[in-house]
């Protein structure tokens, strides 16, 4: 076992990550000096490259915007053509057959843990709003867990919630590269999310994971190529010395949740082959990625989100080629999110979600997948019945199949199908509604029987801009074809939000903050220029809130 390392000692170096937002007391319980220290020394250590790879970013973009299309990378073949494997799965990441996410409230994770699932993702990205509170009581609550200390009293409800016997194996998904911790600074600069959430993490917790063997475990959210998979690996190298375990503990899945990264699967496997056990299909932030990446092309355009299903066009190939990918190098090819959840007081509706939901887990098992997402304990019967029928061992990774050879225009596929007002008019109350759900504190939101997160709101925002930036056609409601203009999405924008103040009081929808999310939303779906991330014009407004 490596002996744990010291930060830098050098008076620059002494100095602690600043807290500059609003503190309570008991964050005193994870925001301790040696933490902050810690902290500080990975933003000076891998700050700089992070940066730099995000204006790589930029300039990858640019070259998409032009022409260039993504694509397998010539410099990179030898790696996609030989012959290696990741490093041995440990005991407990081994049977992944149905996995539960949700955000980090403690009530959330303990219902979770208990939900029957193989494993529970607890999310600091797209399932949680960003407040600092939810960041610092989410580590408050793996800090308890980790110690066998996790419960919760609902005084309210004369409840009081525990963990069972047996447990979902816990993994966490700090946020992405491209967003920051605000409220935190080092050296006057705002830290990384991505390291504030997997640094404080990884040093309380890290060393005890790792002694029960139960952990550290991550999904890694967003990236968009190897390079940046490699400063993760950097990253993990540092941390596994500095808390004392040996290298090669910390394990991680990566979502392949953006279009130009699954064209680099194998080489993401690679630079973290001791790291990693993994890929997923993060499905519903890749159809905004497909958007995002081909905006400018107008053969790109998709249907309504409805219609853009994994069963064709470049979902279905993406999918296959993920399995191929993993099964290769003896990684675990996961699964997406069925964001179904059950509907009460409706039992033809209810049946109608989990018959939507055993068909996509039965596609997924029956192409080859190793285990999927669920969204709510409900759904993990349904999605658990179906693996077990179909998978009797822990995984698939050895099972021989014959899949169609995937290449790079299947990857680039549309899907096609109608753009319909309905469509229009779910993309505009969907976002709304879950922004100012997200402004309010609240990441993973209940809208029309579907639990929402912000890849699914990035959709919603990003179809409007696409279907305005090359004038597409729409089936209005009467049948008829018209433009999509701005015209056309200022009379809907204007019915929906009339139609959301007709369902509150005055007073809820000022509390609810309806107004600043229709704000940010028609900013964000109308904008000239893209707006990278939602989530980017949204926390500068959630920090102005709290």
């Amino acid at each position: 076992m490596n002996a744990p390392i010291k930060p830098q000692e050098t008076p620059r170096h002494r100095v602690l990550a600043q807290i500059v937002g609003n503190t309570k007391p008991e964050y005193e319980k994870v925001l301790t000096p040696d933490a902050l220290l810690f902290l500080a020394d990975l933003e000076r250590r891998f700050g700089r490259t992070r940066r730099n790879l995000l204006e790589d970013r930029q300039d990858r973009q640019g070259r998409f915007d032009y022409g260039e299309m993504p694509g397998f990378l010539p410099e990179t073949a030898h790696i996609r053509s030989g012959m290696w494997e990741v490093a041995e799965i440990p005991a407990a990441l081994r049977d992944r057959r149905v996995e539960i996410t949700g955000p980090v409230d403690r009530k959330m994770m303990i219902n979770a843990l208990n939900s029957g699932a193989k494993m529970f993702m607890a999310d600091f990205e797209d399932a949680s709003s960003p407040t600092f509170d939810n960041m610092v009581q989410g580590q408050i609550n793996m800090f308890d867990y980790a110690r066998h200390a996790l419960a919760h009293s609902d005084e309210a409800k004369g409840k009081d919630y525990t963990l069972n016997a047996e447990t979902a194996t816990m993994l966490v998904r700090p946020r992405g590269w491209h967003l920051e911790e605000n409220n935190v600074t080092v050296d006057g600069r705002p830290m990384s999310a991505s390291l504030f959430d997997f640094g404080l993490h990884i040093f309380h917790n890290g060393k005890l994971l790792a002694e029960q063997e139960t952990g550290p475990f991550y999904y890694l959210p967003k990236m968009e190529n190897h390079r940046e998979a490699r400063l993760w690996n950097d990253v993990f190298n540092f941390s596994q010395t500095f808390v004392g375990i040996p290298h090669g503990t910390i394990k991680s899945t990566v979502l392949i949740e953006t279009l130009p990264a699954a064209f680099e699967m194998d080489e993401i496997l690679f630079e973290l082959k001791s790291h990693i056990t993994g890929l997923n299909c993060g499905r519903w932030d890749y159809i905004f990625s497909y958007i995002k990446t081909l905006r400018n092309h107008k053969d790109f355009v998709l249907p309504d989100r409805a219609q853009v299903g994994m069963d064709k066009a470049f979902l279905r190939a993406y999918s296959l080629k993920l399995i191929e990918t993993c099964h290769r190098r003896r990684a675990h090819a996961m699964g997406g999110m069925a964001a179904q959840i059950p509907v009460k007081g409706d039992e033809a509706a209810n049946d109608a979600a989990f018959a939507k939901v055993k068909a996509d887990k039965e596609r997924e098992v029956l192409a080859g997948h190793d285990g999927t997402w669920v969204a709510h304990p409900g759904l993990v019967p349904v999605a658990m019945d179906v693996f077990n029928e179909h998978m009797p061992l822990p995984h698939q990774i050895l099972r021989k199949q014959i899949n169609p050879r995937v290449d790079e225009e299947s990857m680039l596929t549309p899907h096609t199908g109608d753009i319909t007002e309905a469509g229009i008019r779910t993309n505009i109350s969907v976002g709304i509604e879950y922004i100012a759900a997200w402004l309010c504190g609240r990441g993973a939101v209940p809208i029309h029987n579907l639990m929402e997160d912000a890849a699914t709101a990035e959709i919603s925002r990003s179809q409007i801009w696409q279907w305005l930036r090359h004038g597409a056609s729409v089936r209005r409601e009467d049948g008829s074809i018209a433009k999509m203009t701005s015209d056309l999405f200022d009379q809907i924008f204007d019915e929906e939000m009339d139609a959301l103040r007709s369902r509150t009081s005055e007073e809820e929808f000022k509390a609810g903050r309806f107004l600043l999310a229709s704000e940010i939303f028609k900013k964000t779906a109308t904008s000239v220029d893209f707006v990278d991330f939602l989530t980017l014009p949204a926390y500068r407004a959630l920090q102005t809130l709290n």
